[in-house]
């Protein structure tokens, strides 16, 4: 199957490819620099120049595949709601040019708006957020595309990570005290990136039209628990924080280190014979790359 994936050389996105190219695929990714394409290129796979902010780039690339992985996304955490929209475009682009056909397009989604005093599972339905990627991938579902979602936790973790943990341990950094809020005992879900890239393949290659797989190894650690470990690594005190000063200690990530989201991926290893077989958050954090500077 010949794949295009969008965010090819992301964190995520490269770690797809190479498992992509592993199990016999042929991938084009979509680069929207030079430096982006020579990667693309060295990992093995052909480049379709084109951006996120460009929708027609997108629709050719998809018009050209056997298949679409769309893993891009602004992580501007400033622009929040205009990020979303401009996602919400991207997908639409992509939908235009599988209408009618089989071909899958499988679409990344957040897990951060499924809080919940329970164990989400992958029937349940995220609450409002300005990421609107699941709500245009399902709408496609009902308009000809064979469209599916896969929700991912706050940490997908490995070497290279630059998304929450990495943050978290800046701030602590700066702030001299890894914080919690309260007790700490909000859960996270976390999965390793290898583990998510072999997700995405079963469900380009097995997924079902309109369902939502979750991508989760760690069902749900406790706050207090990462802060702890991060303390050890950087030989400083976890601490708590009231509720209150989340914004002026986490700045913009105050929206997100207080969320409860345990969620289970049991309907998604039945589904689609995933197992999550590569280390937990809390034992990728205790090899210690996370703090090499």
């Amino acid at each position: 199957m010949r794949v295009f994936v969008t965010g090819a050389t992301g964190f995520i996105g490269s770690a797809i490819v190479q498992e992509l190219l592993g199990a016999g695929h042929q991938v084009l990714g979509l680069a929207r620099s030079e430096a982006a394409a020579q990667a693309i290129r060295a990992a093995g796979a052909a480049v379709h120049h084109g951006s996120l902010d460009d929708p027609n780039s997108l629709q050719s690339g998809a018009a050209a595949s056997d298949g679409v992985i769309h893993t891009a996304y602004n992580h501007n955490f400033v622009e929040y709601e205009a990020a979303g929209e401009t996602d919400q475009i991207a997908i639409a682009a992509l939908g235009n040019a599988l209408v009618g056909s089989a071909r899958p397009l499988i679409v990344t989604a957040g897990l951060a708006g499924l809080t919940t005093d329970r164990l989400g599972t992958e029937d349940d339905t995220p609450g409002p957020s300005p990421r609107m990627s699941e709500n245009a991938a399902l709408a496609l579902a009902t308009q000809g595309v064979r469209a599916s979602v896969i929700r991912l936790p706050p940490s997908v973790h490995d070497q290279g990570d630059c998304g929450f943990v990495p943050t978290l341990i800046s701030i602590a950094r700066q702030k001299g005290v890894v914080a919690y809020l309260g007790e700490g005992m909000n859960r996270w879900p976390a999965v390793h990136r290898l583990d998510a890239a072999r997700l995405f393949r079963l469900a380009l290659e097995q997924g079902t039209t309109g369902t939502c797989y979750h991508g989760v190894a760690d069902e749900g650690i406790p706050m207090r628990e990462i802060a702890t470990v991060i303390g050890r690594h950087l030989n400083l005190p976890a601490a708590s924080k009231p509720v209150e000063e989340a914004a002026e200690h986490f700045g913009w990530m105050a929206r997100f280190v207080g969320m409860d989201m345990p969620a289970s991926s049991v309907l998604t290893q039945q589904q689609l014979d995933w197992q999550p077989t590569r280390p937990g958050l809390l034992a990728d954090l205790e090899q210690g790359h996370y703090f090499v500077q």
